[in-house]
């Protein structure tokens, strides 16, 4: 009796094992067919959104993007000469904690566009930042003299109703993406290489 509960105990073991390594060999499979499909949609994702805060272009920024505390800048150009600079940024100081954005500079600093890329505030508040009525005011404006903080706090944006955390994390975003944006100039160069500071290749 005892060996066959033992014969059993072994079967069981070794069913469990054999199907275990086919699960593992069947997700392994999967990964492989969707990974090339998965990494084309968010490339083509990127670019929209870049598409979406740049002056028309004609090369692919993602070919030389860069990386620096979280952030990548994406550089567009039109027949060789530079339209502006896109930058992704994100905060995680929203009402819901992590948002990120993606913000596009002409060569002067001033805010061409932005477009939010993910967030997940409060539906009928917080995701307002999304509307035109909020996010234009950031267009044509330029950091260094319009201040990137909501008027309660001093700056001169306009917050959101009833959503003062969400437009305080929205200028955050902004802010390091401005900071980011100076960070890659040389003295009396808005379209030179990016400083030492930004290191990595995104994929």
């Amino acid at each position: 009796m005892g060996k066959k509960i033992e014969s059993n105990l072994k079967n069981m073991i070794l069913s469990l094992a054999l199907i275990s390594l086919a699960a593992s060999a069947a997700l392994g499979m999967v990964y492989n067919l969707t990974k090339g499909p998965i990494e084309q949609a968010n490339k083509a994702k990127e670019v929209s959104a870049i598409t979406e805060v740049l002056p028309a272009f004609d090369n692919d920024p993602t070919a030389s993007a860069k990386e620096a505390e979280g952030l990548t800048l994406y550089k567009g150009a039109q027949a060789e000469q530079p339209v502006g600079v896109a930058i992704k940024t994100f905060t995680d100081k929203g009402f819901s904690g992590y948002f990120s954005l993606m913000v596009g500079f002409l060569p002067d600093g001033s805010i061409h566009n932005i477009s939010v890329l993910d967030q997940k505030e409060t539906p009928g508040l917080g995701s307002k930042m999304k509307e035109d009525k909020f996010k234009n005011q950031f267009l044509g404006k330029n950091p260094e003299t319009y201040k990137l903080l909501v008027k309660k706090d001093g700056g001169d944006v306009d917050a959101i109703t009833a959503a003062t955390i969400s437009s305080r994390a929205y200028c955050d975003a902004v802010q390091k993406a401005y900071d980011l944006w100076k960070a890659q100039l040389t003295e009396g160069s808005s379209d030179s290489e990016p400083a030492d500071s930004l290191k990595g290749v995104n994929q």
